[in-house]
């Protein structure tokens, strides 16, 4: 719908960008999208990002927006046809890559837990 006419209409003024006989479809490199993901987290007021089992503190990265993303879509649908349409969207060629994304909380594991061992009727 609304992207594809977007797309079409930064085809039609001039883009992708032909930079070392490769179209980008954007022109940032590796480094800027870091950087812009890091002022855009800045900004908007994002939390810095603290690791539970070091507790060492990390910006926000595209990487650490990628794996938000694919967590948030696990526990959206973590059926088998869902993580295979998440594999397919990251690129990953191991089925077993995206499986990591499989991440339970301690909260869960306890709800988990409970359930199979509550009594029927209770």
């Amino acid at each position: 719908g609304d992207t594809l006419k977007i797309l079409k209409e930064y085809v039609r003024r001039g883009g992708p960008i032909l930079r070392n006989g490769k179209n980008l479809i954007f022109g940032v490199n590796r480094h800027r999208a870091w950087q812009i993901v890091k002022e855009c987290a800045e900004r908007s007021g994002l939390p810095k990002l603290v690791n539970p089992e070091t507790g060492r503190v990390h910006n926000v990265s595209p990487h650490k927006l990628r794996d938000a993303f694919a967590v948030m879509a696990v526990k959206q649908n973590d059926s088998g046809d869902g993580l295979r349409m998440l594999q397919e969207h990251l690129g990953h060629q191991s089925f077993n890559t995206t499986a990591k994304y499989r991440k339970v909380s301690g909260k869960e594991h306890g709800d988990w837990y409970r359930k199979l061992w509550k009594k029927k009727g209770s």
